[in-house]
């Protein structure tokens, strides 16, 4: 059974305090959110121990956006898989193109990340999508399958979540087409073995677009940015019709 997932990024955005002030506000918004759809913030390393005190019990998942994939080491910058285990942490963004783009990751370092966060027991989020010059050139599909057959090398697929970002919608206000996300995000469900990983569209989601975005039949929910970092913005995209 496909679930429907709606996670927040919040990227490099909000100290202990601000975070801890969007949590309340934002709790109250979604008590009448309808069952089965999971929601996730997914927050700053410097946040999370104090959100998942907050969070704890409720229906407010909390994810970190990366994970190494040594439990310890000279890794200075990184974070483990042991460290995130006691904070409380759920979900795992994995492989966001601002990583691979910024920071010099790879499909190979996808996929060591994706298994060691399933190793210790987190649902990760792995990220896939195209640039302009990609899509310009016909190259979506053949980019997407290649880092879907890399990032997805012993990897367990029934604990899995897989978001279709195309990378010329992140930030840039331009959302790619509801019918053409769909359309992709079909192609990556026949790549996988699993048909029943939820599969979310992440790329300018904000409260004008998700319902149309999610009245589509393959998309299984959002990954949002900008839009998720304001209480009351966030939450009419949880609370999507």
């Amino acid at each position: 059974m496909r679930k429907i997932v709606i996670a927040g990024n919040w990227k490099m955005h909000k100290n202990q305090a601000e975070s801890l002030a969007f949590v309340e506000q934002f709790k109250s918004k979604i008590e009448n959110t309808t069952e089965g759809r999971e929601i996730v913030l997914c927050a700053p390393f410097t946040s999370l121990t104090v959100m998942s005190k907050n969070l704890h019990g409720g229906r407010i998942m909390l994810g970190a956006q990366n994970i190494h994939w040594e439990i310890e080491g000279a890794y200075t910058g990184e974070i483990s898989g042991d460290m995130l285990q006691e904070i409380g942490v759920t979900y795992i963004i994995v492989g966001h193109s601002e990583r691979r783009q910024y920071f010099g990751e790879t499909n190979e370092t996808v996929n060591l990340r994706l298994k060691a966060a399933q190793k210790c027991g987190f649902k990760p989020i792995l990220c896939v999508g195209e640039t302009k010059q990609q899509r310009d050139a016909g190259e979506t599909e053949n980019i997407i399958i290649d880092q879907l057959k890399q990032g997805l090398i012993g990897v367990d697929q029934n604990n899995l979540i897989v978001a279709y970002e195309p990378i010329w919608a992140i930030g840039t206000g331009d959302t790619c087409q509801s019918t053409e996300a769909n359309r992709v995000i079909g192609v990556i469900r026949q790549q996988l073995d699993n048909k029943n990983v939820s599969i979310q569209y992440g790329g300018s989601v904000k409260p004008s677009n998700v319902d149309e975005i999610m009245s589509q039949p393959e998309i299984d929910g959002a990954l949002v940015g900008g839009a998720s970092l304001e209480a009351t913005s966030f939450a009419r995209i949880v609370n999507y019709q």
